[in-house]
């Protein structure tokens, strides 16, 4: 679909506010690293080309993206986002459009960024930005606009004066851009603010000094577009992503009580009019028939249940077979 555009994924900070010897972006949200979703949106919304800077546990990230065919772009030293993406300027040479995202945004759905590129194409855009809109918005660069509403520039929380930290609209942090004016404007940016870094923001204000088409894009779903900082935020992220999926099985035909308490993995199935009780667990590849009766505080990991069967409250079972109709007694411990 939008064969023209490049994805460039920023992965190569530290993100020291995690607490954690680990990369940020390798953190676990719903059964997978976070930087994993951020990847599987881009592809789901038609994006081929993906270039992902990598910079502190380069090769951690790296295996662990590996799968996913990536571009791989090193940024030795942690200059600013500006700097992270000039580094990909020669892995960039294939498409006209560039879209930015950081790899620490979970959350982002692909209509999302579907919906990003259409607005950037209708406008004919030399640059859009996302923006989104928070009571709280504390610690983001904010939107500053005109009168009509054009947006004039982007300041960060540390640069801001209390007037523009009051200022609700926030930068999410996605943009799309056109490959010559992005590395053209890059190269113009300073490293005049309170952190000494190249901010990849600054390409908002050089657009509107020299001409260019800017279009702000504002998302009305701020938790989409959040970045995870802390692990206050991981659990957020993680509990938003549990509830989209739970929400999904519940919709297919499955009763779910309780859904803010049942975890269940991506890659599980689970037939029609199964009763899934509070509290349950199921991980790996486990295929559940129809009719299932999951007991509260059951966990289930890599197992297969027929049609009818029956599992008591809190029993594990690990790579597991249950025939159709069979009932498992309450606090049973099965592997294999």
């Amino acid at each position: 679909m939008h064969s023209t555009i490049t994805a460039v994924i920023l992965a190569a900070g530290k993100g020291t506010r995690m607490k954690s010897r680990r990369a940020k972006v390798l953190h676990e949200v719903f059964f997978k690293p976070m930087l994993h979703h951020v990847l599987d949106s881009v592809h789901r919304a038609g994006i081929k080309q993906t270039v992902v800077i990598v910079g502190h546990q380069r090769d951690a990230v790296l295996a662990s993206i590996a799968e996913y065919g990536c571009s791989p772009v090193v940024q030795e030293e942690q200059l600013g986002t500006g700097h992270a993406v000039l580094c990909t300027e020669t892995a960039c040479e294939n498409n006209d459009q560039i879209m930015i995202l950081c790899g620490d945004t979970p959350l982002v759905r692909p209509e999302t960024l579907q919906a990003l590129a259409k607005a950037h194409a209708e406008t004919n855009s030399t640059v859009t930005l996302m923006t989104t809109l928070l009571e709280d918005p504390f610690g983001y660069g904010r939107i500053i606009s005109d009168q009509e509403g054009n947006i004039l520039e982007i300041v960060e929380q540390k640069d801001a004066d209390p007037a523009q930290r009051a200022i609700k609209e926030i930068n999410a942090g996605i943009y799309l851009v056109n490959r010559e004016f992005l590395f053209a404007a890059l190269q113009q940016v300073g490293t005049d603010n309170s952190q000494g870094e190249v901010y990849l923001t600054d390409i908002i204000a050089i657009a509107n000094r020299e001409g260019h088409k800017v279009h702000k894009f504002i998302h009305p779903q701020a938790i989409d577009v959040l970045g995870v900082n802390s692990r206050v935020e991981l659990a957020q992220a993680d509990k938003e992503l549990q509830m989209r999926h739970n929400r999904t099985i519940m919709l297919s035909g499955v009763t779910l009580y309780s859904p803010e308490t049942i975890l269940i993995a991506p890659n599980c199935t689970i037939g029609q009019d199964s009763v899934i009780e509070s509290g349950v667990l199921i991980s790996g590849r486990s295929t559940i028939g129809s009719e299932v009766h999951l007991e509260t505080g059951v966990v289930l990991d890599n197992c297969r249940l027929g049609d009818n069967s029956v599992v008591g409250a809190h029993s594990v079972l690990h790579n597991s077979t249950i025939e159709e109709r069979e009932h498992i007694p309450p606090l049973t411990y099965r592997v294999g």
